[in-house]
């Protein structure tokens, strides 16, 4: 029986809820937490620890990319000069898309785009112990949301 089926009982001009009534509001109260608890439940769930579809299987040769992205990769094995200041800063891989290491492995390096005043959304990211030598660097033309791994 829904909440709009039952109806409160009239006691002297003024409404008092019955028994049935009370029942009915406690259990839909109760079961409308328990889907709100569930959604949360899923959702702090922790993601896979290997790395997604956005990265695995999908490259890009070096000569594949845009021409400032060659140029910022030819910047990043000769250590700078870089135009931004969050170029060389660490990339946490929040998004967990490449592949899990330390704190620490894996900076980020600004890819111009023509025309636009800001850093836009192009990244090169390069995961290694030394800046200059990556164990393997990372395109991405959408900010974050997908990877490919450059190959030289």
């Amino acid at each position: 029986m829904g909440l709009w089926q039952i109806r409160p009982q009239r006691s002297g001009g003024r409404h008092r809820a019955g028994k049935g009534f009370k029942a009915a509001l406690a259990a839909a109260l109760a079961a409308g937490l328990t889907a709100v608890l569930s959604t949360i439940v899923v959702q702090a769930r922790t993601p896979d620890p290997t790395p997604s579809s956005a990265v695995t299987g999908t490259t890009i040769a070096l000569s594949g990319l845009p021409v400032q992205g060659q140029q910022v990769m030819g910047q990043i094995l000769q250590g700078g000069p870089f135009r931004y200041e969050k170029d060389g800063t660490v990339f946490f891989n929040r998004e967990r898309l490449l592949p899990r290491e330390k704190r620490g492995y894996y900076r980020e390096y600004t890819v111009p785009t023509p025309g636009l005043k800001h850093r836009g959304a192009r990244r090169i990211v390069c995961g290694g112990q030394e800046p200059r030598q990556p164990d393997a660097c990372y395109y991405t033309e959408d900010h974050y949301a997908s990877f490919r791994l450059i190959v030289r």
